[in-house]
């Protein structure tokens, strides 16, 4: 079993001695980030682009870091600019 951080187990702990409470409409929210999960993920479109090989060998950097392929990356930067969650600084 591995270690937990202090979060963790003030988590674990809470959960143990039944202070956590669903949120209300727990099961409608749960059914809408579901809805949310599918539809980013639903791949029915294909698109190429060219962009510079530095930027390419950046974006597979940051994929590998983060344990996913790049173009699911790319994908779900996309995702997220479109829907307003990502924004230029």
């Amino acid at each position: 079993m591995s270690k937990l951080d202090k979060e963790e187990r003030e988590l674990l702990e809470a959960f143990e001695e039944g202070e956590l409470k669903r949120v209300p409409d727990a099961e409608h929210t749960q059914q809408r980030h579901q809805q949310y999960a599918e539809a980013m993920f639903k791949k029915d479109a294909r698109i190429n682009i060219r962009l510079s090989s530095r930027d390419l060998r950046g974006l597979q950097k940051k994929a590998l870091a983060e344990g996913i392929p790049y173009q699911t990356l790319v994908a779900s930067i996309l995702h997220k600019y479109v829907e307003g969650r990502l924004h230029e600084d």
